[in-house]
């Protein structure tokens, strides 16, 4: 019997959502794992989880040893690597989410100089503008630009990323150069994302104004829009350090700047069982320490 490899195992299939997925991440059989989950709830004298064919439930007991569990293994986990030395030199794969346009734009100059300054760390990254599922898909840490929503994972803001509204002169001069966010519904814009009503949100004499807006094109990538307005295709909505180059050489200006919301936040996002890794926190460090605002 070892206690604390099946507190790993059970924290491991909730964390995943499926046996399945856990020994897909563990490198086991799920036949092993589900046999000594069975002997956890023999040895407990309770029903941990409540098993189908469709779908995995935990049950009240089982969420209150999941709780105590992944305490536990931190704990754990906190006194392994200071008894190696660990703290002096953080070592492990990190497994890492970013959107494709923040990525490219920020991470492929950072991510060099965080490795030579931790060469005993290895780095997966995932680039993709879809949510992703932290713990089924097996992630350590995600980064997420925008409005968090509740769960169980932590999430510690890195950055605040500025936004602005910009076209190209070519459009502004054939279509006018909108002066209040209201206008919008006469020209054409740029939305992100494929929801089928997008709407931008603004600050009109200090209270919120939310403008509905529509286009002959939208996209899910902001460096796609962002080519888009340089074309003289509309008005787009997007954050600073994609467009910046562009406003630069003056092949976009900015309009509507009375009226732009406050930033939006850049967040570190992991599971409770992460928060004592040194790798996810020396990461998180190093991006809060080169980022800053955007």
């Amino acid at each position: 019997m070892n206690a604390f490899e099946d507190m790993r195992l059970f924290v491991q299939v909730l964390d995943s959502r499926s046996f399945t997925a856990a020994a897909e991440q563990l490198g086991i059989s799920k036949q092993y794992i589900s046999r000594r989950l069975m002997q956890l709830e023999n040895r407990l004298g309770a029903r941990l989880l409540n098993r189908s064919t469709r779908r995995l439930d935990v049950t009240a007991l089982g969420q209150s040893y999941y709780d105590s569990a992944v305490r536990l293994l931190a704990e754990v986990e906190q006194v392994e690597q200071g008894i190696a030395g660990q703290a002096a030199e953080p070592r492990g794969t990190l497994r890492v989410s970013a959107p494709l346009s923040f990525a490219m734009a920020q991470l492929s100059a950072l991510m060099p100089r965080f490795l030579q300054r931790y060469p005993q760390v290895q780095v997966e990254i995932d680039l993709s503008d879809r949510p992703v599922d932290l713990l089924g898909e097996g992630y350590d840490l995600v980064l997420r630009i925008g409005v968090l929503e509740d769960s169980s994972l932590i999430a510690r803001r890195i950055a605040s990323i500025a936004r602005v509204y910009c076209a190209s002169p070519s459009y502004l001069a054939a279509r006018g150069t909108p002066a209040a966010p209201q206008e919008l519904a006469a020209h054409d814009c740029l939305p992100y994302g494929h929801a089928r009503q997008v709407q931008w949100r603004f600050q009109v004499d200090g209270k919120p104004l939310v403008i509905g807006v529509s286009g002959r094109m939208r996209a899910n990538n902001g460096e796609l829009l962002c080519e888009a307005a340089v074309a003289g295709m509309g008005i787009a909505y997007l954050p600073r350090f994609i467009v910046q180059q562009a406003l630069a050489s003056g092949q976009l200006q900015t309009v509507l700047d009375d009226f732009i919301t406050e930033p939006l936040a850049l967040s570190a996002v992991y599971p409770q069982h992460r928060q004592t890794s040194r790798p996810v926190q020396v990461l998180i460090d190093f991006l809060r320490e080169h980022l800053g605002n955007l």
